[in-house]
């Protein structure tokens, strides 16, 4: 199944786009030469700094929250593709006030996507997570109820509407905000030890970069509520911290095991069995299609599946797995790791 690639966009709103990703964006857009660019935040500080990095006239700031339909619908107005990215996205945070979690995740979630429907949108891409895949935790709860919302309404609206939602799901970013690449390089530069939890887990390992390509992906190819997975190498945790020390050039660095935070899992999923039983897969990606079955089961029962039991889950377990020289070169692509390598060789120097 295929779509035609769509015109570039006229004009973009990206929500949290003063987040890791929606930054990233922004300058992928900008450098693309769309001719407007709106970022809703409730982040005024961040907000200010963006504008004084960038001074750029093409970006226009709205101050608001997607908790309050008002101001997504003004940030909202004459828009042409919306990237929704703004949510709550800490586990330990979610676990503790599962509520906020749930205003943001989900009733947020659904000021954005009925008012890019109202708006007459033509694209609407939701960012997702593995953690809504098999949840343990309430931030992951909350992003599957969200994957599940926006294909709720995707399925009411029909492949004829005025507005085509799809969504992405992808896993850790490295060296994004809040994420433990970072927590370890300042461990290791202020000479603490590396806390780990648990060293078997593997965690995907997705640049942002390629998160940034996946996005893209969806707005270019997607049908009415497609959810597209990008397809990752993982590792340990302990492999990754050894590629880091290896980086850093600190082989007797001390490693922490702190054990399990709050809803942790062994290794994350990205799609289940169930789900690629009805999936295309797109070389780099997964392209899973939404169930467009009604209440009416009966016709469906007499059948019933038998594709799902050949299939296994996608997750960080059975993945490619890369080694630590692997990891290493993976780092090193990175330009914010690169230039702390860098810093600390020249200063070791």
């Amino acid at each position: 199944m295929t779509s035609p690639t769509p015109r570039p966009p006229a004009s973009v709103l990206i929500t949290g786009g003063t987040g890791s990703f929606g930054k990233t964006m922004l300058r992928e857009l900008l450098d693309n030469g769309v001719p407007e660019i709106r970022i809703l935040s409730r982040d005024e500080e961040k907000q200010d700094a963006l504008r004084n990095a960038l001074r750029d006239n093409r970006v226009r700031y709205y101050i608001g929250d997607v908790r309050d339909r008002a101001s997504v619908d003004r940030a909202m107005r004459g828009i042409d593709c919306v990237f929704h990215a703004a949510a709550l996205k800490q586990v330990p945070s979610c676990e503790f006030f599962p509520i906020e979690a749930v205003r943001t995740n989900i009733l947020g979630s659904e000021n954005v996507i009925r008012s890019a429907v109202a708006s007459g949108v033509r694209s609407l891409v939701c960012l997702s997570t593995d953690k809504a895949v098999f949840p343990v935790n309430a931030m992951g709860m909350s992003k599957a109820m969200m994957e599940k919302l926006a294909q709720s309404i995707a399925r009411d609206i029909g492949p004829g509407a005025d507005t085509t939602i799809s969504l992405v799901r992808y896993g850790n970013v490295m060296y994004s905000r809040g994420s433990a690449i970072p927590l370890f390089v300042r461990q290791i530069k202020d000479g603490t030890p590396i806390t780990v939890t648990e060293p078997t887990m593997t965690r995907f390992l997705m640049p942002l970069r390629d998160s940034v390509a996946l996005v893209k992906h969806a707005f270019e190819h997607a049908n009415q509520g497609d959810l597209f997975v990008k397809k990752a190498p993982a590792s340990t945790i302990l492999d990754l911290v050894e590629a880091l020390k290896q980086l850093f050039e600190v082989p007797d660095h001390p490693v922490e095991i702190i054990g399990w935070r709050h809803a942790e899992k062994l290794y994350e999923t990205l799609a289940s069995a169930q789900e690629l039983a009805k999936s295309e897969d797109m070389d780099a990606y997964f392209r899973i299609l939404m169930d467009e079955r009604d209440l009416n089961y009966k016709a469906y029962f007499s059948e019933g599946e038998t594709e799902t039991a050949q299939r296994e889950d996608y997750h960080s377990h059975n993945t490619e797995r890369l080694d630590i020289e692997g990891i290493k070169s993976l780092l090193m692509t990175l330009p914010e790791l690169a230039a702390e390598v860098a810093e600390w060789q020249g200063r070791a120097r």
